[in-house]
């Protein structure tokens, strides 16, 4: 089977033109010696790249904004004993590089799938006692084996058509269609009418049964960064270091931060999201085509509403539940912690997220008691704490991750990963699949191979 990886493998795109952007002006030049890579970014993409190059005996440096490694893996302790992901929280079964990494460095990895409560329309329903119609789970049986024998230009076809346009072409309608809105959207973080469908469909067809919810860090997925981060060196690793300007000139690259300090190196791997790319001043200019597909890609807009309860009234320890009301999505995200306390996290995403980010605890409290209360009796009394991260508004991502709507896969993808002189690429808006840890390890070590 042709998977997405193997097809964009074999895509190029030549990306030309350059614009030159306005330099700023900068304080005293600290320059350190020079080191052999420049990484932008301490993400998993990041981290990921210096390994391996630090596995190499090739010296390189980390340059991170954030005051704290991981990037968009943001393990929380919400109590004393209990660690939350306000980040990325999944590792799949397929996931096999980041497996391998946890099994190296000695990181337990914990089962942390979930059977599906739903409310629709008011009506509860728990695990296993609800799902979509049998003639729709006959027709997505099909177009799930079916995608083993799509043709290239089929392909090319459905990623200009969205997923909501797709299913309904294919006779997805009423209830069903509902559902895998609630559902489905939950994966990309916006309105299936925003998303390829040819990026849908592979990812369902070539992800594990649970679509890669399967496993979680014990102590929590940043515990993965930090143990790379103490195998490359902290000392290599440059907290608070934003990069504002980067010059690539004969066989150099000259990388400028906003604190004064400057850079110089043989290559560049860069790991950040295109919004933080974007502010960057490029010397010279990144190519026209570039700067318009970093312009065009959009990220998820997903804010995770954090609850501690001082008891676990689900019951169930892989409780989670799909609303068609505002909160959208809970999900247990304690599960393995041992304590009386438990925590869920109402996930939602697009513009229920910027509506539900921008309003206080107490409204939140009252809406997700509204939600649960029918069906669970009185939660606000049990309710102990909440916390709360946007990441629409992120300062550096202003998203969750990348998401590629109709005629962006195979158009924008190419030209997001060409290299640009000395610079290569990486980071999960680069991966097979967006929003996984796997998919940022995966493209830093293959820019790290490159260099």
């Amino acid at each position: 089977m042709t998977t997405r990886r193997k097809f964009i493998q074999q895509a190029t795109v030549a990306a030309t033109g350059s614009i030159l952007l306005p330099t700023p002006s900068f304080g005293s030049i600290f320059t350190p010696k020079a080191t052999s890579v420049i990484i932008i970014g301490a993400g998993f993409a990041g981290l990921a790249a210096a390994y391996k190059l630090k596995q190499r005996n090739i010296n390189c440096i980390v340059l991170e904004s954030r005051s704290r490694v991981g990037g968009r893996v943001f393990s929380h302790s919400i109590d004393s004993n209990l660690v939350i992901e306000l980040g990325a929280e999944w590792v799949g079964n397929s996931h096999t590089r980041i497996q391998e990494l946890c099994g190296e460095l000695g990181l337990e990895l914990q089962n942390n799938q979930f059977d599906s409560h739903l409310i629709y329309k008011g009506q509860y329903s728990p695990a296993g006692t609800w799902d979509y119609s049998d003639s729709w789970n006959k027709t997505m049986t099909r177009l799930l084996e079916n995608y083993a024998h799509l043709s290239e230009k089929d392909k090319l076809v459905m990623d200009k058509m969205d997923w909501w346009r797709y299913l309904v072409n294919n006779g997805c309608d009423g209830r069903d269609l509902d559902i895998r809105e609630l559902l489905d959207s939950t994966d990309f973080g916006e309105s299936i009418r925003q998303v390829s469908s040819f990026a849908a469909l592979a990812e369902y067809a070539e992800s594990s049964e649970k679509n890669e919810m399967d496993l979680k860090i014990k102590g929590g997925n940043g515990m993965l960064a930090e143990r790379l981060a103490e195998k490359i060196g902290k000392e290599k690793i440059l907290l608070k270091h934003t990069v504002t300007k980067i010059v690539q000139e004969g066989s150099t690259v000259k990388v400028y931060c906003d604190n004064g300090q400057f850079f110089e190196a043989d290559k560049l791997i860069c790991t950040i999201p295109t919004f933080a790319m974007s502010k960057i001043d490029w010397q010279p200019g990144l190519p026209t085509e570039k700067i318009s597909a970093i312009n065009e890609l959009q990220y998820a807009r997903i804010n995770k509403h954090a609850l501690l309860f001082n008891e676990r009234f689900w019951k169930d320890e892989s409780f989670d539940m799909v609303t068609d009301q505002s909160p959208h999505y809970f999900y247990h995200a304690t599960k393995n912690q041992k304590s009386n306390k438990g925590v869920l996290i109402s996930y939602t995403i697009g513009e229920k997220a910027a509506v539900v980010a921008n309003q206080s605890d107490a409204w939140n409290a009252k809406a997700i008691a509204e939600t649960l209360n029918p069906h669970f009796g009185n939660v606000a009394n049990k309710l102990s704490s909440q916390t709360n991260y946007y990441w629409g508004n992120d300062s550096y991502s202003k998203g969750a991750y990348a998401l590629y709507g109709k005629d962006q896969w195979f158009r924008v993808m190419p030209i997001l990963k060409e290299p640009f002189l000395h610079t290569h690429f990486a980071g999960e808006h680069l991966a097979d699949w967006q929003g996984f840890m796997e998919g940022a390890i995966n493209t830093g070590e293959e820019a790290a191979d490159m260099v």
